[in-house]
């Protein structure tokens, strides 16, 4: 099986997007894929939250239930003043590399690793 993560790092909507589109077609298509959420894309979580006609919102619910967001970066959220949304949407936190996620961790655990 082809093992993906996707890490986000681009808070334009229209990129972040594309990250959700590929995690679902991915699961489609039997690839095991996991997101990660860094850098500027950390504040869409806050959008997300405090927005029910947020763009892309029907997507991001869709990656979420199915438990593909398999990381949101600590140190980036509480940059973006999203920390607080980040814990109320129930996500992983991780910052496990001075705040941030560790690519390495998935490398080690067999993940290609494709970056927005």
């Amino acid at each position: 099986m082809v093992k993906i993560v996707l890490f986000a790092f681009n808070g334009d909507p229209m990129c972040f997007v594309h990250v959700l589109l590929n995690a679902l077609d991915m699961l489609e298509n039997d690839y095991e894929v996991k997101v990660v959420i860094e850098g500027s894309a950390t504040k869409l979580i806050k959008e997300f939250h405090d927005n029910p006609n947020a763009p892309f919102l029907d997507l991001y619910k869709k990656v979420k239930d199915l438990k593909l967001i398999d990381a949101v970066c600590k140190a980036c959220a509480t940059k973006m003043g999203s920390i607080k949304e980040v814990e109320l949407e129930n996500l992983p936190i991780v910052g496990d590399l001075k705040g941030h996620p560790k690519m390495t961790t998935y490398i080690e655990q067999g993940y290609k690793i494709i970056t927005f």
